[in-house]
């Protein structure tokens, strides 16, 4: 007994005992990583410890319970209205906007390509016969229908009255597809011989019927020219699908029909040109398409471009096709076709056209920025010319590959797809009512080939402006026409309306560039959100980290929290009573549940150890004993 009284610690002893067991248990407690026990001591020691501004005043405050509502309220709100900017900004960022750059450059000028046009379709050899069956056939509607008598380029018309099966024939499907003056609807009840019905309440048109005769299209015009020409057109493009081979149409006739060439004061030859077919603008020539040897311009001005002296005088040609006299000149760049109808223009008779041009250059930007295409790839529409990618192309392809989905057989005047033929009422009798109807779908849209052909990303354009004088003039025109009739064995018949100038140039030597670039950079947002974090906190980049390492010790507090209720949950369930269970069981088993081990060693983690001071009452029962 005397032992243990001599081992007893004093009481100052046992308190710094306690202290430094106290500290050594917090220094083993201490992990690597620490968070907070409540959300209110996150809070507390988020808002004292900050750099963003205001945040202190919700802690040095808090007695105060007016002002701590008061810079809640500005804190939150402040918040929202730089979370309301940012989304503005992100909004912004992500519609793309675009800055147009404009340039201009000083540089040696390729020439672009220029297509001339005779502006008249060639009476062609080997379709010869049957044009001047259609004529006859035109001579006698123009007749019956306006009491005119046409005036015929042959004479011979009593060969084409003996009955053969080719005129028969041509006869046969003009009678299907006939011109024919057609009532108003005000006046539809009312006979056409009455005399109360004027001759300008008549339509002309044709009418085209489907293979069954069951639906037909009328296609009528208030012009009576226009009608003309319209219908004379659709039996004139029959007749030159009927061709087995394109080249029986290839009659090229440059001399007789460009008399003078020159480029840069140089004589111009065959190799600066290249030559084809146009239905209805007879024959064209394209100079300077040959991508190995271009021309370019050191210098502006009218001496140094394209001159030409053409040939504008009709001689056998089709005049019901063509109303008009002169040549049909189009600009265009390298390697893309010539669009005569679009981007062409007539060159006057007697007259010298001087053509000045500005190019223009636009770079328009890809992706996300347009719906812009690099090289039409990408277009769901198959490339039919052989020509490099241009909106103009992807139209016509889209038109003509749907004409052959539809009506079986392609349009003359666009290229002809693999597998295809093109249309003819001989052997597709329908196909004029099925391109009818087609065409009015596809200027209303409904084929969507204008939504489906993009635009290039990159385009090169040329801007045109005309001047026009009298040529040859009135007191040179004698010699004029004197040395092109014994250099270019050209017949003089109508000095006014027999030849015409045209001179191409450029205006100057700059061209201007029209580029795109990215008007909102994820630099420019980062510095734009900086700017209103700055705004509306007056913080910095580090102030954002705090704000996020924040968000991540809540994130964690949640998740601990969450986890100590579940197996709070877990430990506390089988110490109740099951429910309606008057036998002792349920006791046994909490017995058995306490005197499990690990039970006992939960509880030692969530208990807090008694103090040194708690266990002094047991040492003197201890001694006594």
């Amino acid at each position: 007994g005397g032992s243990v009284k001599t081992g007893k610690m004093p009481e100052g002893g046992k308190n710094r005992l306690c202290k430094q067991e106290e500290e050594q248990q917090k220094e083993q407690q201490e992990g690597l990583i620490e968070f907070y026990s409540s959300y209110q001591e996150l809070f507390q020691f988020f808002c004292s410890n900050t750099t963003i501004h205001g945040a202190i005043r919700l802690v040095c405050s808090k007695k105060n319970k007016m002002k701590t509502a008061f810079w809640s309220v500005l804190f939150f709100l402040t918040f929202g209205l730089m979370y309301w900017q940012f989304g503005i900004l992100y909004r912004e960022y992500f519609s793309y906007p675009v800055n147009l750059n404009l340039n201009l450059n000083s540089d040696r000028l390729t020439f672009p390509a220029v297509t001339l046009c005779t502006l008249n379709p060639y009476r062609y050899s080997a379709i010869r016969k049957k044009l001047d069956e259609l004529d006859q056939i035109t001579h006698k509607t123009l007749l019956d229908l306006y009491d005119y008598n046409m005036s015929l380029a042959r004479s011979d018309w009593s060969m084409l009255s003996t009955p053969k099966r080719s005129s028969r024939s041509l006869l046969h499907h003009v009678q299907r597809h006939p011109l024919r003056r057609q009532k108003r609807d005000n006046i539809v009840n009312l006979p056409e011989n009455s005399p109360s019905v004027d001759k300008n309440d008549w339509k002309i048109g044709f009418v085209l019927c489907s293979e069954n005769n069951k639906d037909c299209f009328h296609q009528a015009y208030s012009s009576g020219v226009d009608a003309v020409r319209e219908w004379y057109s659709f039996h004139y493009i029959n007749i030159l699908a009927q061709m087995p081979d394109a080249k029986d149409l290839d009659e090229s006739d440059f001399e007789n029909f460009i008399y003078s060439c020159r480029f840069n004061e140089a004589t111009c030859d065959k190799a600066n040109y290249t030559h084809f077919h146009h239905p209805l603008y007879g024959n064209c020539y394209t100079f300077n398409d040959n991508s190995s040897s271009l021309w370019t311009s050191s210098l502006p001005g009218i001496n140094n471009g394209l001159s030409l002296v053409v040939r504008t005088e009709q001689n056998d040609f089709i005049p019901l096709l063509s109303t008009v006299t002169g040549a049909r000149v189009m600009v265009h760049d390298q390697n893309e076709p010539a669009f005569m109808d679009d981007g062409g223009f007539n060159v006057r008779p007697g007259i010298e056209t001087s053509i000045s041009m500005r190019k223009e250059m636009t770079m328009r930007l890809g992706g996300s920025y347009s719906d812009c295409t690099e090289d039409g790839s990408d277009v769901p529409v198959q490339n039919l010319y052989s020509s490099r990618y241009t909106e103009q192309v992807c139209i016509r392809s889209c038109f003509q590959l749907n004409m052959v989905e539809r009506c079986g057989c392609a349009y003359y005047f666009y290229p002809l797809p693999a597998g295809a033929e093109y249309c003819d009422y001989t052997k597709h009798v329908a196909w004029g009512y099925c391109y009818y109807k087609l065409l009015a779908e596809f200027k209303a849209d409904v084929l969507g080939c204008f939504h489906k052909c993009r635009k290039p990303c990159k385009m090169t354009e040329y801007q045109l402006s005309a001047g026009y004088s009298r040529w040859p003039s009135a007191v040179s025109e004698d010699w004029v026409f004197y040395v092109l009739s014994q250099q270019n064995k050209y017949n003089i018949t109508s000095k006014r309306n027999g030849v015409a100038k045209v001179n191409i140039f450029f205006e100057e030597w700059n061209y201007k560039t029209n580029g795109e670039s990215p008007a909102f950079t994820v630099v420019t947002l980062l510095s734009q959100l900086g700017n209103q974090w700055s705004l509306w906190f007056g913080s910095s980049v580090l102030s954002v980290m705090e704000l996020a390492e924040l968000i991540l010790d809540f994130i964690a507090i949640t998740f601990i929290l969450a986890l100590r209720w579940f197996r709070s949950r877990q430990q506390l369930s089988p110490l109740g009573p099951p429910p309606n269970s008057p036998d002792n069981t349920a006791f046994q088993d909490e017995a058995s549940a306490l005197s499990a081990p690990h039970r006992f060693t939960v509880e030692a983690v969530v208990t807090m150890l008694p103090s040194y001071n708690s266990l002094e009452p047991r040492g003197p029962s201890r001694d006594s004993e």
